[in-house]
């Protein structure tokens, strides 16, 4: 047996696990998630700001200390959109150097769809296949086909803190900026089509946390719980109701939702936005929707 951690920084939010893994099974020990907008303003600057910078080292502070408490071994970390589209990634290469102790991966799109399609889809009937895998995160989402392995992916740079800074301007947003919004993901769409043969799905999963969110809301829980989250279904229905209620809130309202995390109140609506386009698009019927995603694909994938 083997304690091994996983780091996942992305536009949004940095989570850590930590697992016992041995001879292809997995019991996790501890999982955090931290919302640190590490791409703020990336998207019109192409720069990670200093006080992102800052929120960013403060909890891989503390999870360093984490790890060491808990004895893990071997450390992987990997760091997505923002990172990509950052001038200045080697600062926080630099930084995570020092506080971690180890160098982040600033992985690619196509890696970071296949980690997380092998987190989303290990230990899933395979019967369930072909299983087409929306990752929803803050600067991308990553649409991947496959069964027992990746056949055909596309990264795009469609999310809900890129699509909130760069249109759902206002409060809550207006009918043309969520027109405008859902205009620039149907362009991401028709990129994924080209690459990705959508139509040979035959379980529609989505991943990340606007699309748990989504499902909390959907499901009617009065507060965040992952074991009712996980492989829950999700009508495509409920996915446009919850979205449209979302979309026609503050704000301030959306932060008094029960399910809701404080640091996701303000993005939602452009992450549900992305999931309602894709259903729609896609003609999805319902999304099975796991909690298991490339934190648990970064684990896997530690030797």
């Amino acid at each position: 047996m083997s304690r091994v951690a996983a780091v996942d920084c992305g536009t949004n939010s940095i989570r850590l696990l930590v697992s016992d893994v041995s001879e292809g099974t997995k019991r996790d020990v501890h999982r955090e998630m931290r919302v640190v907008r590490l791409g703020q303003g990336v998207d019109r600057t192409g720069r990670l700001a200093p006080e992102a910078l800052a929120r960013t080292r403060e909890a891989l502070v503390d999870y360093g200390t984490t790890c060491r408490d808990l004895g893990v071994a071997r450390i992987r970390m990997v760091a997505t959109s923002a990172t990509r589209d950052a001038e200045n990634r080697s600062d926080f290469v630099a930084m995570v150097e020092a506080v971690l102790g180890v160098q982040p991966e600033v992985i690619s799109g196509g890696e970071e769809a296949a980690l997380s399609f092998d987190g989303a889809t290990r230990g899933l009937d395979r019967e369930l296949g072909p299983f087409l895998v929306a990752d929803i995160g803050g600067g991308s989402t990553e649409i991947v086909l496959g069964t027992d392995q990746v056949k055909a992916a596309r990264s795009v740079d469609v999310g809900c803190v890129r699509l909130t800074e760069r249109r759902l301007l206002d409060d809550p947003p207006t009918p043309e900026q969520v027109a405008a919004a859902e205009a620039d993901i149907d362009a991401a769409l028709e990129l994924v089509r080209a690459d990705v043969p959508v139509a040979q799905r035959k379980t529609f999963i989505g991943l990340a946390g606007s699309v748990t969110t989504v499902a909390a809301l959907a499901l009617g829980l009065k507060a965040y719980d992952r074991d009712r989250i996980h492989l829950s279904r999700i009508s495509a229905d409920d996915v446009r109701r919850v979205t449209g209620s979302l979309l026609g809130q503050t704000r301030k309202q959306r932060g008094r939702l029960g399910p809701m995390h404080p640091g996701r109140n303000d993005v939602i609506g452009a992450g549900a936005l992305v999931l309602r386009t894709l259903v729609d698009r896609l003609d999805v019927d319902e999304v099975l929707v796991s909690e298991s995603d490339i934190l648990d694909g970064i684990v896997w994938s530690i030797p």
